[in-house]
């Protein structure tokens, strides 16, 4: 039986600019099965909000989806109507995004909102939408919930707003939720909190997830298996444990390595030295080339294709190709 929800296969996502076309999401393949948390990592404009931005199909002109499919279970989503996409948002797709208080409408009390979010999908009364607001608040742990419900974004702390996303996000039961940064600008103890009612939801219902971050820390908690991306393209893919025990792309250990260990005292942090190169004009070659110490001639003329070095763990890198290695180019 199979148990994929959500099947990307050769998305490009472009923006047409007066400077160009903006390559944001370049051919990118992700698969996510039921109960599964799956990681989309990189540095900021790698194209991880691009790619779940182009799923819920919320791209602002001048971008849009120029090839690839996007099949949510048995359906490809590029092909729906208007109403049908808004059909499937907050009902079998539901988005966190990484700052609630620009999220929220600050005009209308978050139990209000709750409520229009249950209405929209479901046909039942005020007073019903109401109930199922108040006892989401309950489950996602916010205090006094029937108190709350009248609340407004601002009266709140940026936790429990973030509670309230997540409530949102979960009230119609999706099988899908995408979690965009979603501990960003929150302190370590309040992000502990978020990350464990994600997996607890997710536990209870089953329900698909996938994280948007640039934290490996938050991949390490929440993730089975992870996709780290660099300028619209995915670098390498593995299992998490896998990602965290054996990175192989440069890139990859250069994120690993950039992480401060409180166990070693050193002079200097660890950088990857250089700047995410501009999408409007992309080295020859590798994309992460000229920011590679292990960088080769080859890299430089030609893009390597992404190799399956065994188990499910993908390399976009020719040190990876056998072939390559052993011609000595």
């Amino acid at each position: 039986m199979d148990d994929t929800i959500l099947k990307i296969r050769g998305l490009k996502t472009q923006f047409f600019t007066s400077k160009g076309v903006v390559p944001a999401v370049d051919g990118v393949d992700v698969t996510v099965r039921a109960g599964e948390a799956v990681g989309l990592v990189g540095e900021s404009g790698c194209g991880k909000s691009m790619t779940a931005m182009s799923v819920m199909q919320l791209l602002q002109h001048p971008g849009r989806v120029v090839e690839g499919e996007i099949w949510l279970k048995d359906r490809n989503l590029l092909e729906l109507s208007k109403r049908e996409m808004c059909d499937v948002r907050g009902n079998e797709i539901s988005m966190i995004f990484q700052e609630p208080m620009t999220s929220l409408n600050p005009v209308f009390t978050i139990g209000k909102q709750v409520m229009e979010a249950v209405r929209q999908h479901q046909d039942v009364s005020k007073e019903e939408a109401k109930k199922i607001a108040i006892d989401i608040f309950r489950r996602i742990g916010i205090p006094e919930p029937e108190k709350r419900f009248y609340s407004y974004p601002h009266q709140l702390s940026g936790g429990l707003r973030q509670r309230v996303m997540i409530g949102m996000a979960m009230v119609c039961n999706p099988s899908l939720m995408i979690c965009d940064e979603p501990t960003t600008a929150l302190d370590v103890t309040i992000e502990a909190q978020i990350l464990y009612l994600i997996k607890e939801m997710q536990k209870e219902k089953g329900t698909a997830v996938i994280m948007i971050t640039h934290n490996l820390g938050v991949v390490a908690e929440s993730c089975d298996y992870v996709y780290v991306m660099y300028a619209g393209k995915i670098m390498e893919e593995a299992s998490v444990f896998e990602i965290f025990e054996n990175p192989t792309h440069p890139y990859t250990y250069g994120l690993l390595n950039s992480i401060p260990k409180t166990t070693e005292v050193k002079d200097h942090l660890f950088t990857i030295r250089g700047l995410v190169p501009n999408l409007l004009s992309l080295p020859k070659g590798c994309r992460f080339c000229t920011r590679c110490d292990k960088a080769m001639q080859i890299c430089t003329e030609y893009e390597p294709d992404l190799y399956d070095i065994g188990d499910g763990h993908k390399v976009r890198c020719f040190l990876a190709n056998k072939e390559v290695m052993e011609s000595g180019k």
